[in-house]
């Protein structure tokens, strides 16, 4: 992609005060120029909001639980007719 030299940015500048005029060419930089600050504005509070969002929904990490049975000792424990018996759910 070729750069823009101090050659080229004369001939735009020409063919926009040729096209627009002398008098909407200090408008139209006004209004781009207030559209490139609304844009910048919302970007960043998009960004600003993003952030936020990734801080607060980034879970904390816990110490590992430690296992207070053997994988012997669940297996060799009774089950329960009360684990197993569906219960009735009232409204």
């Amino acid at each position: 992609m070729p750069n823009i030299g101090p050659a080229e940015l004369i001939v735009i500048l020409l063919v926009a005060l040729v096209v627009f005029g002398p008098r909407k060419l200090p408008e139209l930089g006004k209004s781009i120029g207030h559209g490139l600050r609304e844009f910048r504005k919302s970007t960043q509070g998009l960004k600003d909001e993003l952030d936020g969002a990734n801080i607060v929904a980034t879970p904390v990490i816990q110490q590992p639980v430690t296992v207070a049975q053997s994988a012997a000792q669940v297996a060799a424990a009774p089950i329960s007719a009360a684990a197993v018996t569906p219960r009735s759910v009232e409204a």
